[in-house]
């Protein structure tokens, strides 16, 4: 399946605008770990993309988010190691993260939302008037974007990166696509 099949499929399963730049960030940033890791960047992007797919059918459900997406992810063809990172990346259902691509999608998913929320504070509300300061300073006030779990972030160092690299990183994959963003 090509990325732009993925993509109208995932066009057609979400509708919420926001949800749907949420998928594109986190793709953009799987994008950008595989290349910074030596790995498959399609593959990777895609696991980025199919990682929410089923959210709109599964809102409230924790239980069966993540499980649904991995179902639709087998359906669609993608092999073992994408379907175990997407039902591996929600964290309600405890399931190990075996390999760098499920460590990754893992962390990805809530650094999105905190390096949003840091855009949306900024005075111009854009991506690229923050920095990686910026991010880990607002990262260390709990206040701030609560949702964005801290300590799942924090476990990019399973990818052998520190906290500032991972920002950093993050932060160039979303400045890259910050038109499709809207930020």
């Amino acid at each position: 399946m090509t990325r732009d099949e993925l993509l109208a499929e995932v066009q057609r399963r979400i509708q919420t605008k926001n949800l749907f730049k949420h998928i594109l960030a986190v793709e953009a940033v799987m994008r950008r770990l595989a290349r910074q890791l030596a790995e498959d960047e399609e593959r990777w992007g895609a696991a980025g993309l199919l990682h929410d797919i089923d959210y709109e059918e599964t809102k409230g459900d924790a239980q069966n988010h993540s499980l649904l997406s991995g179902k639709i992810a087998q359906e669609l063809g993608f092999d073992e190691e994408i379907v175990d990172a997407v039902e591996a990346h929600n964290e309600a259902h405890n399931l190990p993260r075996k390999t760098m691509m499920a460590k990754a999608l893992y962390s990805s998913d809530p650094l999105t939302g905190l390096i949003v929320a840091a855009a949306l504070i900024s005075p111009e509300k854009m991506l690229g008037c923050i920095d990686t300061g910026f991010v880990i300073h607002r990262m260390g006030e709990k206040s701030f974007a609560k949702g964005a779990n801290r300590d799942i972030i924090r476990s990019c160092s399973e990818l052998g990166l520190s906290v500032e690299e991972f920002v950093s990183l993050g932060l160039e994959a979303m400045q890259g696509i910050h038109e499709e963003l809207g930020l």
